[in-house]
C-alpha cells in the first residue's frame, strides 16, 4: 500500500487537500470492484491536530510522520496561508527532509511556494497558479516557472495549477501507478468532464472568450459541439440573431477577437486534446473542421511552433 501525506496548514485552500484525496479515495473503491486491495493509504498531516482552511471548515489531522520514515509520495496543499507557512522554518525544514524520504513529491497551486523554499524546485520547470505566477517568478528566479500548463513534472517533483488542477495531478500520479483504465475509471466516478494532460492551458479558449455578455457563450458551446460545420461570419452571425456588421462588430467588442480568430482557437485546442489522447493528425482534421490538413499544420506551426505530427509524437 503507498502511503500518501497531503501537508495542510492555517488559511490552506480546502478543495487543494480535499480534490487529490477523493481522488485516492475513490482509485481504492475501483481497485475494490475489480478484486485487488487498495492500493493507497492518503491522509491529511499537519502540525497540530485541527487546521482551519481559508473557507472557514476545519480539518481534523494526522501529526506530521517522522521526517524520515518511508513514504511513497508528499503532496503539498496551497492556498493563502502558503506565505505565513513560508515563514515556519521548522516545517520548510519537515517539507525538505519528508521529500527527501519520499518516492516522489507534488504541490497543489501556491503549494509551489513552499516546495521552493525548501529548495526542492531549484533548477527544475515548476507550475502554479496563474495569479500567484509573477509572484512567484520574482521570489524563486532559479526556478524555471510555466505559467500556462495545468501541472508539469519534473523528475521525481510534480507541480500545478490553482485548485482543480490538483484532481488532474492526482488522476496523473494514479495513471502513472495504476495504469490508464483506472485512472479513467476514476475520472468517470468523479464526474470529471475531462482527464485533461498536463500540457493543456490553465484557460481553455472557450473560458478566455467568456466576457460579460452571455449572448455569446451559448454560441461558443454550439461552435465546439459543431466543429464541422459552416462557422463563417455570416452563418455565426444569423445564429447569434444578429446583421453579420453588428455581431462582428459587438463580438470583437466583448471577447477582443474576431470571430475567424475565436473559431480558430476553439478548433485548434479541440484538435490539441485529440492528438493527445492519441488520434491521428487525419482524425484531429476531420474533427475539427480544418479545411485541409496544411491549414491545420499552418495553424498549429503559429500557436505552438511545431507540426501535428510531431505535437502528437511527443505528447500523445
Amino acid at each position: 500500500m503507498r502511503r500518501i501525506e497531503i501537508l495542510t496548514f492555517e488559511n490552506a485552500q480546502l478543495l487543494d487537500i480535499t480534490g487529490p484525496l477523493q481522488v485516492f479515495t475513490s482509485a481504492n473503491e475501483e481497485a475494490l470492484k475489480d478484486g485487488f486491495p487498495r492500493p493507497y493509504e492518503a491522509v491529511a498531516v499537519g502540525s497540530s491536530a485541527q487546521t482551519r482552511t481559508s473557507s472557514g471548515l476545519a480539518l481534523l489531522t494526522a501529526p506530521l510522520g517522522h521526517a524520515d520514515d518511508p513514504l511513497d509520495t508528499l503532496i503539498v496543499a496551497g492556498g493563502w496561508g502558503v506565505n505565513k507557512a513560508c515563514d515556519d522554518a521548522g516545517l520548510v525544514d519537515w517539507i525538505k527532509r519528508r521529500s527527501a524520504a519520499a518516492r516522489r513529491t507534488a504541490s497543489v497551486c501556491s503549494g509551489a511556494f513552499l516546495l521552493a523554499e525548501a529548495g526542492l524546485m531549484d533548477g527544475r520547470r515548476a507550475a502554479t497558479h496563474w495569479n500567484r505566477c509573477a509572484e512567484f517568478a520574482k521570489r524563486f528566479p532559479q526556478v524555471k516557472l510555466e505559467p500556462d500548463p495545468i501541472f508539469v513534472q519534473d523528475g521525481e517533483i510534480w507541480s500545478s495549477a490553482g485548485v482543480t488542477a490538483g484532481i488532474d495531478l492526482a488522476l496523473a500520479l494514479v495513471e502513472a501507478d495504476l495504469g490508464r483504465t483506472l485512472a479513467l475509471s476514476v475520472a468517470r466516478e468523479l464526474v470529471v468532464f475531462l482527464k485533461r494532460p498536463g500540457g493543456q492551458a490553465q484557460f481553455s479558449s472557450a473560458l478566455r472568450l467568456q466576457q460579460s455578455d452571455e449572448r455569446f457563450d451559448r454560441l461558443h458551446a454550439w461552435i465546439m459541439d459543431n466543429l464541422r460545420a459552416d462557422l463563417s461570419l455570416p452563418a455565426l452571425a444569423e445564429r447569434a440573431n444578429m446583421s453579420a456588421r453588428s455581431f462582428s462588430r459587438h463580438y470583437l467588442k466583448e471577447t477582443g477577437q474576431t470571430p475567424a480568430r475565436a473559431v480558430e482557437e476553439i478548433r485548434i485546442e479541440a484538435a490539441r486534446r485529440l492528438l493527445e489522447e492519441g488520434h491521428s493528425v487525419h482524425q484531429a482534421r476531420t474533427h475539427c473542421g480544418f479545411a485541409s490538413e496544411e491549414t491545420m499544420r499552418r495553424n498549429f506551426m503559429r500557436k505552438f511552433g511545431t507540426t501535428p505530427q510531431a505535437f502528437r509524437d511527443h505528447f500523445a
